[in-house]
């Protein structure tokens, strides 16, 4: 089945320096499991490949029902250096939400 992270989590994201961070929360405690297995780091390195330039590192928060990811060298430089128009990585969470992953077995949303 394929499932769209919008669907099943919230996002929000934002800078420090170049490095971009990305929080994901499942919507309900029933699909945290289901990001933890699918959503890797190297999962969104690929699912932002050309922005993402570094590692990316992938952060579990259980009790959260969260991940958390840094996105290395992703922002030009950050704020006062880059001239992305998103230098701060605002809009980067709202692009991880846009991803699909194949799950394999029936997700009820």
């Amino acid at each position: 089945m394929k499932v769209k992270l919008l669907d099943i989590c919230h996002a929000r994201s934002g800078d420090k320096g170049d490095s971009a961070n990305i929080g994901l929360v499942a919507r309900k405690p029933e699909f945290y499991p289901i990001l933890e297995q699918y959503v890797t780091a190297e999962a969104v390195k690929k699912h932002f490949d050309g922005i993402a330039l570094g590692s990316v590192e992938r952060y579990e928060l259980p009790n959260l029902w969260a991940l958390n990811f840094i996105l290395n060298n992703a922002l030009g430089g950050g704020g006062t250096r880059s001239l992305k128009n998103d230098a701060q990585g605002k809009t980067l969470s709202t692009a991880l939400l846009r991803m699909v992953i194949d799950v394999n077995e029936s997700v009820d949303l």
